[in-house]
């Protein structure tokens, strides 16, 4: 084929996606108010289940700092007879600890007493009374390892399955593997609180999209007043005003893309269109006007004060209005010192607020679909730093509920004194393949070809935990 023809060819190829893709963008801009169609929205890559899925959505509690799993999931009395005392050699010999290495290292009792709960009999820390209540529907891990010992690149790593930044996160993946069932918000959604301990930094990075087109990322919602800046138009500017400006903008977006063949130009196309219909969508969403007061109670929120709980209410009302993904945030889990008062003020802030979700849910008759996940990036030491404890990944515990868990079961088991997961040890990549697998999604299946290499979130690891699924 000569230049002449081949420049032909580039030509003919050219304009017949923009003429595709004015047919997209048309179908776009005539839908215009929150009533669009549903066809209109991604509807995710993975059309039939690789599995019978058992459920739609996930709601992922991120104990941010890294909560303590022996003050609250992992009772350990042999640790509490050896307070004071050294750590035995043993364990620690040769392994990674983040600030305490080549220092004496002694065992620091738990600084709370444990209680077994429900019909289950689920061990939970007093320090949790709330969850101690609703300990029937939670399917208990305590044997969780990961693979990075500092905050950034384990929570990278919990997010992503990798410590190497760049990779796609979780939302990402199903929200690229499954679609959303809603375009009038986001199908990933992040919010964050903070209180109670160190707030150690969350960059955005966590929830990004990576090398999957930027449509997958998570979007941030502010947890108090608008979620989502200037999502109200500014005074003057009407509906109809608004609606023109983002016309005039897909349009332009569209010709540009006929130059540049850029797909990210179609994801801004489809982005201005859905932040058009956030419009009116967010607004309604942040309405609390139909939320009892008994449930307000049950939460211990009016909702919009930036609070854990605020968000676990605010994120009841994103999974009902079929957001695929929320993840939520409490930044104040980072206790190297101080941690019997940290922990106890830490989990007051989380507790009520979590069993609140979980009832919620269940009264609405959305647990059974909604997979529920309590996890931070890593667990603390059996040793004593100062009165706290340093970060450990050798061990320790996550909890999950609905979305077709095994709910009122403990999983799993660390050491005497919580230092090895020693009894059906589950990685994180073992939990990423497990929590698909609720979904419906083979993990093995899923993938994307990136710079000649078929990536998955689990990366070249996992396996599905199948005690744990009901």
């Amino acid at each position: 084929m000569n230049v002449i023809e081949q420049l032909r060819r580039r030509a003919f190829l050219g304009r017949g996606s923009q003429g595709l893709g004015g047919v997209a963008l048309a179908s776009l801009l005539q839908s215009g108010s929150a009533d669009t169609k549903a066809d209109d929205r991604w509807q995710g890559v993975i059309r039939t289940p690789h599995v019978p899925p058992k459920a739609k959505r996930v709601i992922f509690l991120v104990m941010a700092g890294g909560a303590s799993h022996l003050e609250t999931f992992d009772h350990k009395p042999r640790l509490a007879e050896l307070d004071g005392e050294p750590m035995p050699e043993s364990f620690t010999a040769g392994q990674p600890i983040a600030q305490l290495q080549g220092k004496a290292l002694k065992c620091l009792a738990p600084q709370h007493p444990f209680t077994k709960c429900g019909e289950s009999g689920n061990e939970i820390a007093d320090i949790l009374p709330h969850l101690q209540g609703a300990a029937d529907e939670l399917c208990i891990i305590r044997s969780m390892t990961t693979n990075a010992i500092n905050h950034d690149p384990a929570h990278t790593f919990m997010n992503t399955g990798s410590t190497i930044s760049g990779r796609p996160s979780m939302g990402s993946w199903l929200l690229y593997g499954l679609g959303a069932e809603t375009q009038n918000l986001p199908g990933f959604v992040v919010l964050t609180s903070v209180g109670g301990g160190q707030s150690q930094p969350i960059a955005s990075r966590q929830w990004h999209s990576g090398f999957l087109d930027s449509r997958f990322q998570g979007v941030e919602f502010h947890s108090t007043g608008d979620p989502v800046l200037y999502v109200r138009n500014p005074p003057g500017v009407s509906t109809s005003q608004q609606e023109q400006v983002v016309d005039a903008v897909g349009r332009l977006n569209s010709f540009r893309q006929d130059v540049t063949q850029d797909p990210e130009i179609a994801t801004r196309i489809s982005q201005y269109e859905l932040a058009f219909r956030m419009q009116s969508s967010v607004p309604a969403l942040m309405d609390l006007s139909d939320e009892t007061k008994a449930t307000l109670d049950m939460y211990g929120t009016a909702g919009g004060d930036g609070s854990f709980a605020s968000n676990c209410l605010l994120a009841r009302r994103l999974a009902e209005r079929g957001v695929r993904f929320i993840q939520l945030y409490h930044r104040g889990w980072d206790h190297h010192g101080g941690i019997k008062n940290g922990a106890a003020v830490t989990a007051s802030l989380v507790d009520q607020g979590t069993a609140a979700l979980l009832t919620d849910l269940k009264q609405r008759d959305l647990l059974k679909d909604t997979l529920v996940v309590w996890a931070c990036e890593f667990g603390r030491t059996p040793m004593a730093q100062g009165n706290g404890r340093d970060h450990h990944i050798k061990g320790f515990s996550m909890w999950m509920a609905g979305g077709g868990v095994r709910p009122g079961m403990t999983y799993g088991a660390t050491d005497d004194l919580g230092y090895n997961a020693v009894d059906n040890v589950v990685s994180v990549h073992d939990f990423h393949a497990t929590m698909l697998h609720l979904l419906g999604i083979h993990h093995k299946k899923l993938t994307f070809r990136y710079q000649g290499r078929d990536f998955r979130l689990t990366d070249v690891h996992g396996e599905v935990v199948h005690p744990v699924i009901a």
